[in-house]
């Protein structure tokens, strides 16, 4: 049984000014696959704070370039709000449809008058945001879905500070999509037109060259470069025309590419899911790793923000996490900055309050300042933007350095705004090499950390829910633990929540409450005697409630075999809290 509003909406697509291919399309919706029918036209696909997300195909609720259109004809008006006299940048990755997309957008850009930047063929996004700042753009469209599967695609906003967009502009955009009810209401022009400019290879020099002159050690990097054997996967992904040549750049040669994966391809042939998180996305580029004898696998996902690595370690691959990378890639930054005697001396690095509590410790032994904000790059982003226009203000210059999250998104240097896994890649081989000269590996340096600071171990739990009752349901439960924090868990008491809905950090022993300074969000954060940190929050992307766990073993000067006992008591404890949390939620 259809209801009405989704009559409504098909109606509108059946009779309305679609084309033919599409109403057909419907039509044999309506015969074949009503269940699917239903799915893309009970309810809208909604442009919220990243943009748009969803599945390809007709509909509402589907992506296709009718709702990129309204989505651009609203960011378009926006735009006009704010300036009379502005221009867009915009970037696609190797999705299906994404160059059409991309000139969909531009089309309508252009017709408000909006001169826009077009690559002319597929691109990341760090030299998308790169692309922003570099043409001084009022903004910046990314068209991706990331590393979801292959029938998903997407479309990120980015502002005139390179970062994905934030308040106030993010709701004033949200406004202006919502108000286009109409295909009526959106204006095209047809390409090629004098306001929409095709983008070759001058924001890639130019990029190539900001980030050339972050290398730490550059010398070594040209001169003993082609020691280290690399081996790089695209994952069918737009990494394949970037990364290689900023790795060749530093001085990093010897590189082997897994032919399987460097075309271009949305449907991700070889691949169940592009995410480099993942280990079974990667062992093809495993495979070819051990075949070559090589030293380290690097993986991008499609967008190529983030960065997967394997390195072979006593002659077997090491799978790093993202918090892992993360804090290898800080103390390579901070050692490197104090040999050279650069170190700042206001020098900022930046994590998000889900990640590994052992990067703040790495910052603030090598003299940074460590400072956390929510979950997303784009608020490392507002960190940036807001230190770099506070120089020659008067106020004490901020000078950021590095920043990372849990889900291998990384950032060094100021020259993008979001996560960079092309400059990660390279300073992941400028750390390897390093070591290498010394006969050691990254996990040599992973465990040489843990010996001066302690184990940090961090797990992530995802609950998913379908559906509207889904979304009903992750609200009671998020509700419940405000209201009825745990008291106890694993044996240990629970001594602080955060409630960043509120702004309220609550002692739960003495009922003493101090004000947060994050921005308003659906998170609570608790804080165990031990130094357990628990992070629950739902996904601002998918029908998921999110459990972050980390805990902390105060183990010091430990040999390989009391190293690997201490991992696996970690990663008991991890296990059994975060059972203990999703029974206390699933039961609430």
């Amino acid at each position: 049984m259809v209801d009405n509003k989704t009559q409504n909406n098909i109606d509108s697509w059946l009779y309305g000014d679609y084309d033919e291919q599409t109403k057909e399309e419907i039509r044999r919706l309506q015969r074949e696959n009503s269940e699917e029918l239903l799915d893309a036209f009970y309810t809208s696909l909604s442009f919220g704070t990243g943009g748009l997300r969803g599945i390809m195909g007709v509909g509402t609720n589907r992506m296709n370039a009718y709702n990129v259109r309204a989505a651009t004809q609203g960011l378009a008006n926006y735009i006009k709000t704010q300036t009379s006299k502005g221009s867009v940048v915009i970037g696609y990755d190797c999705r299906h449809h994404s160059r059409e997309f991309a000139e969909e957008a531009a089309k309508v850009l252009a017709a408000g008058g909006i001169e826009v930047f077009l690559y002319s063929a597929l691109r990341p996004v760090p030299v998308v945001s790169f692309g922003v700042l570099y043409k001084k753009a009022i903004a910046g469209i990314m068209v991706t879905a990331s590393h979801n599967p292959p029938e998903y695609n997407g479309y990120k906003v980015y502002w005139d500070y390179g970062g994905q967009v934030l308040p106030p502009h993010d709701k004033g955009i949200i406004d202006e999509v919502n108000q286009i009810t109409s295909n009526k209401m959106v204006k095209t022009v047809a390409l090629p037109h004098p306001l929409v400019h095709e983008v070759n290879g001058e924001i890639d020099v130019a990029y190539l060259k900001a980030i050339h002159d972050w290398q730490f050690h550059p010398g070594d990097n040209h001169t003993h470069g082609k020691e280290l054997h690399v081996v790089y996967s695209s994952l069918h992904g737009a990494g394949i025309t970037m990364v290689p040549p900023a790795l060749r750049d530093w001085g990093f040669t010897n590189l082997t590419i897994v032919k399987e994966q460097e075309t271009p391809d949305g449907s991700f042939p070889t691949i169940k899911s592009p995410n480099p998180e993942e280990h079974a996305a990667l062992e093809m580029g495993i495979d070819l790793l051990k075949k070559v004898n090589g030293d380290v696998l690097l993986a991008t996902d499609p967008d190529t923000d983030r960065l997967g690595v394997v390195v072979m370690h006593e002659n077997k691959p090491f799978f790093f996490n993202g918090n892992e990378l993360a804090c290898i890639l800080l103390e390579h930054v901070c050692r490197a900055l104090h040999q050279t005697h650069s170190m700042p001396s206001k020098s900022m690095f930046v994590k998000t309050i889900v990640t590994t509590e052992l990067f703040r410790k790495i910052a603030e032994h090598h003299g940074g300042t460590c400072l956390d904000v929510l979950t997303g790059f784009k608020y490392i982003g507002e960190k940036i933007a807001q230190w770099e226009e506070e120089k020659g203000s008067g106020v004490p210059e901020h000078h950021y350095i590095f920043g990372g999250e849990e889900s291998y998104g990384y950032l060094l240097g100021t020259h993008v705004r979001d996560k960079d896994a092309i400059i990660s890649a390279t300073c992941v081989c400028e750390a390897a090499l390093q070591l290498k000269r010394e006969g050691k590996t990254l996990v040599d340096l992973l465990y040489e950390i843990y010996r001066t600071h302690g184990i940090f171990r961090e797990k992530l739990l995802s609950l998913t829910f379908g559906g509207k009752e889904g979304a009903d349901k992750m609200r009671e439960m998020m509700r419940h633990l405000r209201e009825t924090p745990p008291k106890i868990l694993a044996d240990k008491p629970v001594t602080v929540m955060e409630d960043y809905l509120t702004h309220t950090k609550l002692h739960l022993e003495t009922g003493k409450k101090e004000t947060l300074v994050l921005p308003k969000s659906d998170v609570l954060r608790f804080w165990l005697e031990d130094g357990t940190k628990i992070v629950v929050r739902p996904s601002g992307t998918e029908p998921k409630i999110k459990l972050y766990c980390a805990v902390h073993e105060k183990h010091h000067h430990i040999d390989q075999h009391d190293m690997e006992k201490a991992l696996e008591k970690c990663d008991r404890r991890l296990d059994e809290i975060l059972h203990l949390m999703k029974e206390m939620l699933v039961g609430s």
